[in-house]
This record gives structure tokens, sequence and C-alpha cells, in this order.
């Protein structure tokens, strides 16, 4: 992975981090409503993940966004 990519999984993860704050919810509780683990949540939000689109999707269901807010600056 090079460091543009890994640029774009922080980010990512940030936004996705930052979504999950505002509705007050911790990641053991987005990771239980998507069907996710704990675990993979917080690596997702650390930028550690290449997350699959249709785990992207779960999260985005859950945190009640548009799957294209995780690929805006504007959150």
């Amino acid at each position: 992975m090079n460091l543009n990519d890994r640029h774009f999984l922080e980010q990512l993860g940030f936004r996705i981090r930052e979504l999950r704050i505002a509705r007050s919810l911790t990641q053991a509780d987005l990771a239980k409503s998507c069907g996710l683990h704990r675990t993979f949540i917080g690596s997702v939000e650390r930028g550690e993940r290449n997350v699959a689109v249709l785990n992207l999707r779960r999260i985005a269901k859950t945190l009640r966004v548009p799957i294209e807010d995780f690929f805006t600056d504007d959150n």
C-alpha cells in the first residue's frame, strides 16, 4: 500500500469516527448494529483496513448517512 492509499483509508476512518461520535455511539454499539466485530470497526477508524464496499454499506446504513458521505470532505 502506498502513502496515498494509506492517507485515503485514514481519512475514511476519520469520517466514520466523526459520524459515529456525532450519533453518540461507541465502537461496540456501531459494530453490533452492523453485525461486525468491534475490533474491525476500530481498525477501520484507524485506517488499518481496506474495508469492503459491502461493509461500508452496512456502516452507512447504521449511521443513517449516504455512503457518499464517507468520501467527501463536507462532514
